[in-house]
């Protein structure tokens, strides 16, 4: 095989499909260099990224399973140190891994998810609501109004974050995801985040209420060794963050490839494609996070022709696998709702599958047909290449979405 150097990614995420195809070519998985000159293995086949997430001997945890991280040679100067310090599922391994994935999974079993699809109801229609207060033909950003605030929302109520505190504790998931900040931002932030969220489960365990922080915090006060203070303040962290970022992302991601492939809308409005057929593909061509840090070979482990060795780290480019020609043929690139195999990997797979994964497309399903149901005639309200990407490398996103809503169709 070809040996390239390291392509050293582009920490602002101008054209997060051209980095990964350039990627992709130099095979299944490539060199990259991270921002700080970390050296660091890209996953864009969805084969080897298959045996990743299946193979226990790539870890998630850096404590124990990256060298450099371990001897210093990694400071707090990294930008995305918040993705090495966290300390909950994105950063455990074995057992470990295990038991905060119990503890976590029990708020989003299909019953529970069910049981809060009035609530998401609500909150959408409130949403729309406010939109349709919007002047005939003045634009609006659909990101700021309503593909970000649903989610923050949903997950806020879920877990008990008051709304005068929500943007505060969801600013630290938001400049996390930002690969642009300086190691001095990235660095504040961190410490920031953890004081903050902190804050806030002393509060909770003060006044607790119906809410699932203050199940977790009853759980550690129940058996202390099942959730460590700084898992629990980690696992707020993770469960605040992806359940907001990514769902904004799906959604913006959703209305924009409707409404930049007006054929394919044609066949949502004649019923001939369905809503799920609208999720399953954005999430297969348009996954809602692109590069996600981080895993560590346990030992040398031969992958997709290269040779990973112990201790280095990995990343899975979920932007890249949904869009594997091996898998969906030459036109992989393209959003095809009648494409029959959407098969995709953007919610992870086996033990690290997204726990979250269930209110998710919950989300979705009642956000996108009610939205376009809502407001049929929406339209974009600049030209396709004037819509700019969303500030990281981590995250598929935009940076706004600027439509004009035209006539209300209904309130069903």
């Amino acid at each position: 095989m070809t040996q390239h150097p390291p392509l050293v990614i582009d920490r602002t995420g101008s054209d997060i499909h051209a980095e990964l195809a350039t990627l992709r070519r130099r095979g299944p998985v490539a060199r990259i260099e991270l921002p700080g000159s970390v050296p660091a293995w890209s996953v864009t086949g969805y084969e080897a990224a298959l045996r990743v997430l299946g193979d226990p001997r790539f870890s998630k945890d850096p404590r124990k399973h990256w060298p450099a991280f371990r001897r210093g040679e990694i400071g707090e100067d990294f930008p995305l140190i918040g993705w090495v310090l966290m300390d909950n599922l994105t950063t455990a391994h074995g057992n470990d891994h295990s038991r905060l994935r119990r503890l976590t999974a029990k708020a989003f079993t299909p019953r529970r998810v069910e049981a809060m699809r009035p609530m998401i109801e609500r909150a959408t229609a409130e949403l729309l609501d406010e939109l349709a207060g919007v002047a005939p033909g003045e634009p609006v950003d659909l990101k700021r109004r309503f593909a970000h605030p649903l989610p923050a929302r949903v997950i806020s109520d879920l877990f008990g974050v008051p709304e005068e505190e929500r943007a505060e504790l969801l600013r630290g998931g938001e400049v996390n995801v930002d690969t642009t900040t300086s190691p001095e931002e990235a660095a504040a932030n961190v410490e920031r985040w953890h004081r903050q969220m902190h804050e806030f489960v002393e509060r909770k365990r003060r006044s607790p209420g119906d809410d699932l922080t203050s199940d977790l915090i009853a759980a550690q006060e129940a058996n202390g060794s099942r959730l460590s203070p700084s898992e629990l303040v980690g696992t707020l962290h993770l469960m605040l963050a992806t359940g907001t970022e990514p769902v904004m992302n799906l959604i913006a991601n959703a209305v924009h490839a409707l409404l930049t492939h007006p054929d394919q809308y044609e066949l949502v409005r004649k019923g001939e494609a369905s809503w799920d057929d609208v999720i399953e593909e954005t999430l297969r061509a348009e996954a809602p996070v692109a590069h996600l840090p981080f895993r560590f070979a346990t030992e040398d482990v031969e992958l997709g022709g290269v040779t990973i060795r112990q201790g280095e780290p990995v990343l899975v480019a979920f932007a890249a696998i949904g869009r594997d020609p091996s898998v969906h043929g030459a036109g992989a690139d393209r959003f095809e709702l009648s494409r029959e195999d959407k098969t995709h990997l953007a919610f992870g797979h086996g033990i690290y599958r997204c726990i979250g994964m269930p209110l998710a497309r919950a989300e979705l399903q009642i956000a996108l047909p009610e939205l376009f149901r809502r407001f049929p005639d929406l339209e974009l309200a600049v030209r396709p290449e004037q819509i700019k990407p969303q500030s990281t490398f981590i995250m598929n996103g935009l940076e706004s979405l600027p439509v004009r809503l035209g006539p209300e169709g209904g309130r069903g």
